[in-house]
């Protein structure tokens, strides 16, 4: 698949790939940071009884 494209192609399609990639896992870090501190204070009680009246 690669092979009729010349070197310098592959190369810059790797670092775009590379820098995709790179994009996708900090998003994903940032969007997992914010779903453990943002919850109300990082109170434990509150948290849980919450989620026990949800049930």
């Amino acid at each position: 698949m690669f092979n009729s494209l010349s070197e310098e192609t592959q190369l810059i399609l790797l670092v775009i790939g590379i820098a995709i990639l790179f994009v996708l896992v900090s998003w994903n870090y940032k969007r997992n940071r914010d779903k453990l501190y943002d919850r109300n204070k990082r109170n434990f009680r509150k948290n849980y009884h919450k989620k026990k009246k949800r049930k």
